[in-house]
């Protein structure tokens, strides 16, 4: 979207668990001109709630009145249970596929070092980039490392990436007003039309001898595009040895989680059940 155009921004809590609970945003725009809406994203955000010294919140049920809210809340139950055996079925995905990292073969293409695209910053945390609490607006945190990761991409591809989709930013922790936040960002895996970015936010205060705190990371996907809007064919990346294998190897694990979640969510609601309940007949 565009200068001028109005952005509409939709939240709504799909369900409460015990001590979590799942917010669906919905952003859209609005073309004050043409009167044209046109949807721009989709994400689902999970916030805990605490009480005095860090002590958790026990929530109250909701009850979905409508038949969409009724989807939404049993669908939040799978996204749940998804996020916490993500790292076992990124497991499984990884100990049933080959061991060795077999490059994509294109045609005239050759294959960028991923350490080419390695990028590192550092930012302080000045009062406006916080809330009265004195903690970084996550927001904030995710601004920055979606600038890293760009950048990155941009070295892959020399060109100007898009950001296309966002795997689980993880808040590990926070950070506050005077920390410096160390951002750093790399390529994992360039597949056909798409890469993927691994961005990881880091945080000390002004003594250099405290140690850095890990307090978020991501994966994000990137993909260029051309003049009629179709996605380019991009570079094949070579991994570092060792960890650069692993992340390569994850990348593609990822990549087909994605994939087989959309072809699942795509599927009609009377064709086939998007959320049932779970037996050790149905895990499949």
């Amino acid at each position: 979207f565009s200068v001028g155009q109005v952005v509409n921004i939709k939240a709504k809590v799909n369900r409460a668990f015990n001590t979590s609970m799942e917010v669906g945003i919905q952003v859209s725009y609005e073309d004050l001109c043409s009167g044209k809406h046109c949807s721009i994203c989709k994400a689902y955000a999970t916030f805990v709630a605490q009480g005095p010294l860090g002590s958790k919140v026990r929530l109250k049920p909701l009850t979905p009145q409508t038949e969409e809210e009724k989807i939404e809340y049993s669908i939040a139950a799978e996204r749940r249970r998804m996020r916490l055996v993500h790292k076992d079925t990124l497991k499984d995905l990884l100990t049933r596929s080959p061991q060795e990292t077999e490059l994509e073969t294109r045609d005239g293409s050759v294959a960028v070092p991923a350490e080419k695209t390695r990028v590192e910053s550092v930012e302080l945390v000045l009062p406006p980039h916080a809330n009265h609490q004195g903690n970084t607006f996550g927001g904030q945190i995710m601004a920055w490392m979606e600038n890293v990761a760009t950048i990155a991409a941009s070295r892959l591809c020399h060109a100007h990436p898009m950001l296309r989709a966002i795997e689980m930013f993880h808040f590990r922790g926070p950070s506050q007003v005077g920390d410096r936040l160390v951002l750093k960002a790399i390529v994992n895996n360039a597949f056909k039309n798409s890469m993927e970015v691994g961005v990881s936010a880091e945080a000390y205060g002004q003594e250099m001898s405290v140690s850095r705190r890990h307090i978020n990371s991501a994966f994000m996907t990137f993909v260029v595009l051309d003049q009629e809007g179709h996605p380019r064919t991009l570079p094949m990346l070579a991994p570092e040895p060792g960890d650069g294998e692993r992340r390569y190897r994850e990348a593609s694990a990822r990549k087909k989680i994605r994939l087989d979640r959309k072809y699942v969510v795509s599927c009609k609601q009377t064709e086939v059940p998007l959320s049932v309940p779970w037996d050790q007949s149905n895990k499949v």
